[in-house]
């Protein structure tokens, strides 16, 4: 489990969630800092050495608090050479997900998780979670509170959410939703937006709507078999897909989309849907690469 970390809120939210999740998965946390972030006014100018010091400042606090938390967590820290969209892929290729932080811009604006988050989600082969900073007026949050925290009892866990297109292959993305759900003892909603031409007439889009519930079914049908202990709830909305799965997230704790490993000369492409999500969507959202 690797997480990047540039002194943010946001990336301190996304530490929290990350350590979280590797407890669930019972495996190690790796928080790395690339060197060359932007200058913002969390990470401000100044020559390497300071830059350093500073970096290794924020790996230690964050550690230490997360340690405090979770002391039975194995945790290392480690600088990163190059820039964060080509250092965090490579760091991340052997890890079971990298998780990154995301700038909250209101309800209506979503959030911008900015040109770097969105080239490291484009080059990573991994699964990459978006994780939202916690709201808080009028002081910077802990490492481990806000928005981001999460019970620390299986049963307490919100819904996990997963958006499916019926007409491509999923089992990357079922396999993700139904592993995060099973983890931790919740229900999975599986949710499938569709739409149909004006032309069509009341009755052709009830059959219609029929075939899509069936379909939808029948992708689920041999992973309700493969984690029998998940409960399932399908849901075939007629809408935007878009649209329908972060409303379908708005009260989730994750939201899994699907990206489309495409290796053109001019580079990786994020689909609509899960660009909208990425950006609009208040849970933590997991962007799963597939084929």
């Amino acid at each position: 489990m690797t997480v990047g970390l540039d002194g943010s809120p946001e990336s301190l939210a996304a530490a929290a969630w990350a350590a979280r999740e590797a407890l669930l998965r019972e495996v190690p946390l790796h928080l790395v800092h690339a060197e060359e972030w932007p200058t913002t006014a969390a990470v401000p100018m100044a020559g390497p050495e300071v830059q350093q010091r500073w970096a290794d400042k924020v790996l230690a606090d964050a550690a230490d608090e997360l340690r405090e938390r979770h002391p039975g967590l194995e945790m290392t820290t480690r600088r990163l050479s190059g820039r964060p969209a080509a250092a965090l892929p490579i760091e991340a290729a052997d890890a079971e997900m990298l998780v990154l932080g995301s700038r909250g811009l209101g309800s209506i604006m979503g959030f911008l998780i900015g040109s770097v988050g969105m080239a490291t989600v484009s080059a990573t082969e991994q699964p990459v979670v978006l994780v939202r900073a916690p709201k808080h007026q009028g002081k910077e949050p802990r490492t481990g509170s806000g928005d981001a925290e999460q019970p620390d009892t299986a049963s307490a866990y919100r819904d996990v959410v997963v958006g499916l297109d019926i007409s491509q292959s999923c089992d990357k993305l079922l396999a993700f939703a139904f592993d995060e759900a099973a983890r931790r003892g919740c229900t999975l909603r599986a949710v499938h937006g569709w739409t149909l031409p004006l032309v069509y007439s009341y009755a052709p889009m009830l059959e219609v709507g029929r075939q899509v519930e069936q379909a939808l079914s029948d992708m689920l049908l041999p992973w309700r078999q493969k984690f029998p202990s998940v409960q399932v709830v399908e849901r075939a909305l007629i809408g935007s897909p878009a649209q329908q799965l972060v409303y379908s997230a708005a009260d989730a704790d994750l939201v899994v989309v699907g990206r489309r490993l495409r290796r053109a000369p001019l580079g990786a492409h994020i689909g609509p849907v899960a660009h909208a999500v990425m950006h609009h969507s208040a849970a933590p959202v997991a962007v799963v690469p597939h084929d």
